[in-house]
């Protein structure tokens, strides 16, 4: 009863994200946004304005946009390198997938036992790490006047249309994701802070909070 009272006990922290993973994290945030609102504002010329206001010039924001993007990047590979470990797939994933249905309905921890990370976070781990590397290499390419006018111009448009498509499913993802943090409470603190309550991880992480107890 002790030990129980002591799991439930929301002033009992345990610590979740690294200061590493947080910086990347937060990192790939800010630049994320900026590279946003740079590319969606040269995407559409009447969004020029919003531009101005934020890069000072529509010129600046197509200066800085490759250079943000390259930044998301490389906050992207600091959390691929602390996360990779947790995203693999493991039995269990099959069932949580099996059980979306009820997940969705807040019954999670009635169907499945989540480790570090559960299956659908695990997927967009992938599919955000995939699509960032499609960016990369478009973006590369496409990059006027470093990279672009060395190449195939059939190859620069190509890849300038896998961009902005990978871009808009990247962003479709990022919102997923932001949508998530805060439906799941006390998810974001765990962001910020690094920890989170032992009542947290007990309801949506209990096969990783047994693990934390036991080191």
């Amino acid at each position: 009863m002790a030990d129980q009272a002591k799991l439930l006990n929301t002033d009992t922290m345990v610590q979740r994200h690294s200061y590493a993973a947080r910086l990347g994290h937060w990192v790939t945030v800010l630049c994320f946004l900026a590279v946003t609102i740079s590319g969606i504002g040269l995407f559409f010329p009447s969004w020029r304005i919003l531009l101005s206001l934020v890069f000072g010039t529509p010129q600046m924001a197509q200066v800085l946009h490759p250079v943000f993007g390259i930044g998301m990047v490389l906050g992207l590979a600091v959390l691929f390198v602390k996360n990779v470990a947790h995203a693999l797939p493991e039995k269990d994933d099959i069932q949580w997938f099996a059980n979306v249905v009820e997940i969705l309905k807040g019954r999670e921890h009635e169907v499945v036992e989540v480790g570090q990370y559960n299956a659908g976070q695990k997927a967009l781990f992938w599919k955000i790490m995939g699509l960032a590397a499609a960016l990369l290499i478009t973006g590369l390419i496409a990059w006027q006047p470093y990279f672009a006018p060395y190449l195939p111009v059939a190859l620069v448009r190509l890849c300038v249309v896998l961009h902005s498509l990978a871009a808009f499913v990247l962003i479709l993802g990022i919102f997923v994701h932001a949508y998530m943090a805060f439906w799941y409470k006390g998810t974001i603190r765990g962001m910020v802070h690094g920890t989170v309550t032992r009542k947290w991880a007990a309801i949506h992480h209990p096969k990783w909070l047994r693990k934390v107890e036991k080191s």
